[in-house]
This record gives C-alpha cells, structure tokens and sequence, in this order.
C-alpha cells in the first residue's frame, strides 16, 4: 500500500510539507531546499510522489518514489 503524496508549498516565512488531503504541514521548514529535503524522505518511506510547488503555488517538479512501472506504459 503507498502512501500520501507529499507536497512542498509555500508558507509563512518558509516553506511546508503536507501530506496530500491534510489541512495542516507535516513540517515547516526556512528553506525550500530543506523542506524538499524532509518530504522526500517521507514519500520515499511511504513509496508516494513528491511534488514541489513553486512560490505561486504553481508545480515546479515531481518525483515519484513508488513502484512505477519501468519503462512506463504508453
């Protein structure tokens, strides 16, 4: 079973992880880098995607840490 996808979004004066679905951050970190840094490790560990959105809640990347089919279907 996998887990929530983890989102990197803005927040006051940093920036959070939350898992996808939750109203509150996991993590509030100062540093896009760091929060990055801690949700991968979460959705590594849950086999989920990582999302990183940029400052105007716009996506910039994603990753994804599941078992994704190689080469994908398609």
């Amino acid at each position: 079973m996998t887990g929530k996808n983890q989102h990197v979004v803005p927040h006051k004066g940093g920036w959070a992880v939350k898992g996808e679905g939750n109203s509150k951050a996991t993590s509030i970190q100062p540093t896009q880098a760091k929060a990055t840094e801690v949700a991968r490790g979460i959705a590594k560990n849950q086999e989920s995607e990582l999302i990183i959105h940029r400052p105007d809640g716009r996506i910039r990347d994603k990753d994804s840490h599941g078992h994704d089919p190689f080469p994908p279907k398609g």
